[in-house]
């Protein structure tokens, strides 16, 4: 089983976010709570279902990351790793454009 981190968009914005280890959801994702069993998914998908609900956040999703030597999380999809690193263009004051090296396959 692949570790899994728990994602969003914010309602009020639209930016992407991670469920950390205090239940908040914040824009980095070195920043999330790594799930590496079955009781730690099932508690992330309860807590994003709860939090759809309550209108914190919308699109919500359990990814498979890849824990680096480094201790940096490392999303196995592409699409992943553009949310995680920030928009491919400027749209959003204080948000990076990403850097290309950081998306990567």
């Amino acid at each position: 089983m692949s570790a899994k981190v728990l994602t969003a968009n914010r309602l009020s914005d639209g930016i992407s976010v991670w469920l950390d280890v205090n239940g908040r959801w914040v824009t980095d994702l070195q920043d999330a709570l790594i799930a590496r069993h079955e009781v730690g998914i099932a508690t992330l998908e309860e807590i994003g279902k709860r939090d759809f609900s309550e209108n914190r956040v919308v699109d919500v999703n359990l990814i498979d990351v890849e824990e680096k030597p480094d201790g940096s999380i490392w999303p196995l999809r592409l699409r992943e790793r553009i949310r995680a690193e920030g928009p491919t263009i400027s749209y959003a004051p204080g948000f990076p454009v990403a850097r290309a090296e950081r998306v990567e396959a």
